[in-house]
């Protein structure tokens, strides 16, 4: 037998297995974190634009971007460095601001914001959170190519200079997490971001539209729209980051905002892809731990991945703890619709972001048999279709017989099959 720690929140899960039963599916990275030398380095040689000093004015109000606590992007030695930068170049630290992008996601609470920005910067830095519903923070720079309405925050265009940091990874329908998704969704309005995100639904045939996929950003209509969103208000700077195993960046591309955001895709595309040769029975997945298991909207990254390894009709044990629940007030309620088709039915009469989670979860919970290991109340996990399992033992325990994998850290990588 061997031993494998599961992540489980802030915590982990000790697993013992059978090596010649199961494969562990992932890969190993020698990429050491980024020094702070090393950081500034690379500010001083950006992608696509002149360095960062040489574009801004002394005296100007600087906005700084950065994720709220659903994404680890190395945002509190990144601020403190450029804050650093950006005092010695003549900017008075009260007109520095910070905006956590939200997206519709809740507030960051102080303790969040704590461990985001780190203390120092926390109480020295005016930073608030974004509201995609506060109607007097948002402006309107005109519509997409589709029409959709471009409603940002307006302290996009009220700060002569506009940072943006964020880091880079898989999203299963915007193909990559980061560059243009800190405006777009991050700091757009709720009608913006709802529209956005419907490109990435089939209503006809109550599926995924053609182009919506993790890694793929050519043809993805969602993307086209988050980068014309992002373009009504495109960032001075931008700082796109790769993140370790431990929360710390381990690589960095920064400079012009589409730039740099496709150079960081691409390196972590090649960095973070898994091939197999087959699908399996049953496989075990764990999220990769807080804040990847924040909330089961976060979790479905990771299920996903699992879905993509799985036989249809195979097990799937999925290792989340959500301890924010479910991840928002009108998810759950999504699930009273049945199944994937009378989800998909409310989708196209009233379309809400969360519906389409709601829609992906249950259609995959159709799929495969899908054991969950959870802080979440055994009545909602029912209502998704998962059996709710008091242990991570008790779960493998009603695994039949048959080979499987192992994903330790499920919402990091990518699924592929070697013949794609």
């Amino acid at each position: 037998m061997q031993s494998i720690d599961l992540a489980y929140g802030r915590t982990t899960i000790p697993f013992d297995f059978d090596p010649e039963r199961f494969d562990v599916l992932c890969l190993e990275s020698n990429a050491k974190p980024l020094s702070d030398a090393e950081i500034g380095n690379l500010i001083d040689a950006p992608i696509g634009s002149p360095p960062l000093e040489d574009l801004m004015r002394s005296g100007e109000r600087v906005l700084i971007a950065v994720p709220d606590a659903t994404r680890r992007a190395g945002a509190g030695q990144c601020c403190n460095l450029l804050i650093r930068r950006l005092i010695a170049a003549g900017i008075n630290p009260a007109d520095i601001r910070i905006i956590f992008a939200t997206g519709i996601h809740r507030p960051v609470t102080e303790s969040e914001k704590n461990a985001i920005l780190g203390d120092f910067i926390a109480r020295r830095i005016v930073a608030e959170s974004h509201d995609s519903r506060n109607i007097a923070n948002l402006i309107r720079l005109g519509t997409t190519s589709n029409g959709i309405p471009i409603e940002l925050n307006r302290a996009l265009v009220d700060y002569a200079f506009v940072i943006t940091i964020s880091s880079v990874g898989f999203h299963y329908f915007a193909g990559f997490t980061g560059g243009r998704k800190i405006i777009c969704p991050g700091l757009a309005s709720t009608r913006t971001i709802t529209q956005t995100h419907r490109l990435a639904f089939d209503f006809r045939r109550k599926r995924r539209a053609d182009g919506v996929a993790p890694g793929r950003l050519e043809g993805n209509p969602v993307h086209e729209a988050f980068v014309e969103v992002a373009s009504a208000a495109a960032p001075h700077f931008s700082i796109n980051t790769i993140i370790g195993r431990n929360d710390e960046i381990t690589e960095m591309f920064c400079g012009d905002w589409m730039q740099s955001h496709r150079a960081a895709c691409e390196s972590f595309r090649l960095s973070h892809t898994i091939h197999i040769k087959e699908k399996r029975k049953n496989v075990v997945v764990s999220c990769g731990g807080f804040p990847y298991d924040i909330n089961m909207i976060q979790a479905h990254k990771a299920l996903q991945n699992a879905a993509l390894a799985c036989e249809p009709g195979g097990n799937i044990i999925l290792i989340a703890e959500c301890p924010d629940g479910a991840g928002h007030t009108d998810f759950a309620g999504w699930f009273s619709a049945g199944d994937s088709d009378g989800i998909a039915g409310l989708l196209e009469e009233k379309y809400q972001v969360n519906g389409q989670t709601a829609w992906s979860i249950r259609k995959i919970a159709e799929q495969f048999n899908v054991r969950i290991v959870s802080s979440l109340p055994a009545g909602l996990t029912e209502k998704m279709g998962f059996a709710a399992m008091q242990s991570l033992s008790r779960a493998v325990s009603k695994l039949p017989q048959g080979k499987g994998y192992i994903l330790p850290l499920g919402a990091r990588f990518a699924i592929e099959m070697e013949n794609n």
